[in-house]
């Protein structure tokens, strides 16, 4: 099954999914539904509810529980969005100018704020303790992981270890939740509840780290934002990480300098770049998503083969493959 088979198969539910969101982000305050529509209609792959789409159907859960919980996880993601672009001054997102330089910082935070708002109104609404446990943990999660972030901007002695922890922190939990909906949705055991969430995990740690490698490989067109800006914000991610273990003394103090220095020609990334090719940087992180890729499908080996199960296969490929 390739990732258009897949898309195909859920174009209904996932239909079902937009009508569903544009029924909760309204409100009399029209800048709240201007600026969510902005991001919102970007060119997301709506990803996490997708994903609970197919987990649902591999579980055998077709009733209407499944939109709004979709609904939170696009919600929640949305919410984490606009406030990220905030902290990180972003430019674009998506490709499309950022919500903060189009309305504002202030108005920004307080649409994420809404959208949060309205995720857990809906976790309320569907009633289930368990969804709202394993939903609201994630929330928290996030946050922590945004705020580790944070704490590490600039800093070149963060280690492998400490990076995988913030991105699972801050972009696997979620995807991990989604992917776990879907078995708790079905009443499926306990085993494929945990499966579906360690699969979800997976996938998630080499979401993001093949997104960190996109920003140093990609061109601005195919990713939707500035070449290097992970860079330039000061976020060191598992590219710059290996390279950083395997480079000299001097070269390390040379990225160091450059992150504080960085300027606006292109030079300084030229320089990066350069290291990055002599120490293999960009091709062990990618080795290490399609690790974490391979270890994700093991999680699969509980169920029977269906279609479902193929398109959670297309799923992992298709994410340690995009536009590279």
């Amino acid at each position: 099954m390739q990732i258009k088979d897949v898309f195909k198969r859920y174009k209904q539910d996932l239909r079902t999914v937009e009508q569903n969101l544009e029924q909760h982000y309204g409100s009399y305050i029209t800048l709240i539904p201007e600026i969510t529509n902005h991001i919102i209609h970007s060119g997301g792959k709506r990803l996490r509810p997708l994903l609970l789409m197919i987990t649902s159907d591999l579980c055998g859960y077709k009733g209407d529980r499944r939109y709004g919980i979709a609904a939170v996880l696009e919600f929640l993601h949305t919410a984490s969005l606009l406030h990220d672009d905030v902290i990180d001054l972003a430019d674009t997102r998506r490709g499309k100018t950022a919500a903060n330089h189009i309305w504002g910082n202030s108005a920004s935070i307080l649409v994420g704020d809404y959208l949060y708002s309205q995720a857990f109104k809906l976790m309320v609404q569907d009633g289930d303790p368990l969804v709202q446990k394993i939903l609201t943990d994630a929330a928290i999660t996030m946050v922590e992981g945004e705020t580790a972030q944070l704490t590490k901007r600039g800093d070149i002695s963060i280690t492998e270890e400490e990076y995988l922890r913030v991105i699972e922190q801050k972009t696997a939990i979620l995807i991990s939740a989604a992917c776990a909906m879907g078995a708790i949705l079905a009443k499926a055991p306990q085993e494929q509840i945990e499966a579906l969430s360690q699969f979800g995990m997976k996938l998630g740690i080499a979401f993001q780290v093949t997104d960190d490698t996109l920003d140093y490989v990609a061109t601005e067109e195919e990713f939707g934002k500035a070449i290097g800006k992970d860079f330039q914000e000061g976020n060191i991610t598992l590219p710059l990480i290996r390279t950083l273990h395997m480079c000299s003394a001097a070269e390390a103090d040379s990225i160091k300098k450059t992150l504080v220095n960085i300027d606006s020609d292109g030079n300084d990334m030229n320089e990066i770049m350069s290291l990055l090719d002599k120490y293999q940087g960009i091709d062990y992180a990618l080795n290490k998503a399609s690790n974490y890729i391979n270890e994700g499908k093991m999680f699969l080996e509980r169920f029977d083969d269906s279609e479902p199960k193929n398109a959670l296969l297309a799923m992992s490929d298709y994410i340690i493959g995009r536009r590279l």
